[in-house]
């Protein structure tokens, strides 16, 4: 059975809002990455709070640069969220040039640097404002890792966190979200070309398949878990002796 999202907007708005008294806070700075996420995030902060702020960080991507960036305006007008644009391409590459000159950095090392890049200019951005910063992953990723650790894994809070991908979805259509939005392949954009499902080589469909049902071939249940158990380590607060 799915969810009433008419009930769950109005827990979901007031939770944000309990979120932000309770903290003191002045408003919400979250990540405008043009993608299904962060737009479902921006809206449901809006809706809590007039102080909610998305911040475009494209960075070297194509895609970030023109997709994104387009897809992104268009939810922030349609909702009427205050947006900000914050191009972390030269940073990236003079980090990647500074640490590149002392040790190789792998591909995926130096994808991850964008995601790092992208939370660092939020909490500046937060600390300066004294606004809280909202976490956009979903229940799919985090069930088998596909987030980058202390990059779109941190945040204050995150109002998504308990929604497989077919549920943000389900969710965007009933509050009326673009549908460019809508249609889009998921991307953590880290990469051009880059798509979510091509990287973790299994579909959303069958990772939501599996945990709102139980269903799945064994084969892909396995895989699902084996993906869980080796990304367990990002969803743990770090060891202390």
């Amino acid at each position: 059975m799915g969810r009433d999202y008419e009930h769950e907007l109005t827990k979901r708005v007031a939770f944000i809002r309990t979120t932000i008294e309770n903290a003191g806070a002045n408003g919400v700075v979250y990540g405008n990455s043009g993608g299904k996420d962060s737009a479902l995030v921006g809206i449901l902060c809006r809706l809590a709070c007039k102080n909610t702020l998305g911040v475009m960080m494209p960075c070297q991507s194509k895609r970030n640069f023109h997709e994104d960036m387009r897809d992104g305006a268009q939810v922030s007008r349609q909702f009427d969220i205050p947006t900000m644009t914050v191009d972390l391409s030269e940073v990236k590459a003079s980090l990647c040039a500074q640490t590149g000159a002392q040790v190789t950095l792998t591909p995926m090392a130096q994808a991850n640097i964008g995601p790092r890049l992208r939370m660092a200019a939020l909490y500046a951005i937060a600390q300066s404002k004294h606004y809280l910063v909202a976490g956009t992953g979903n229940r799919s990723e985090a069930y088998v890792g596909y987030f980058t650790k202390w990059g779109d894994g941190a945040h204050d809070f995150n109002p998504i966190s308990d929604l497989t991908v077919t549920e943000v979805y389900e969710f965007l259509r009933f509050l009326k979200a673009p549908e460019s939005i809508l249609t889009k392949a998921p991307s953590a954009g880290l990469f051009d070309g880059q798509t979510d499902e091509q990287e973790l080589g299994i579909s959303y469909a069958q990772i939501d398949a599996y945990l709102l049902y139980g269903q799945g071939e064994p084969q892909i249940i396995a895989k699902i878990e084996e993906m869980h158990q080796r990304s367990e380590h990002k969803r743990k607060l770090p060891l202390h002796p």
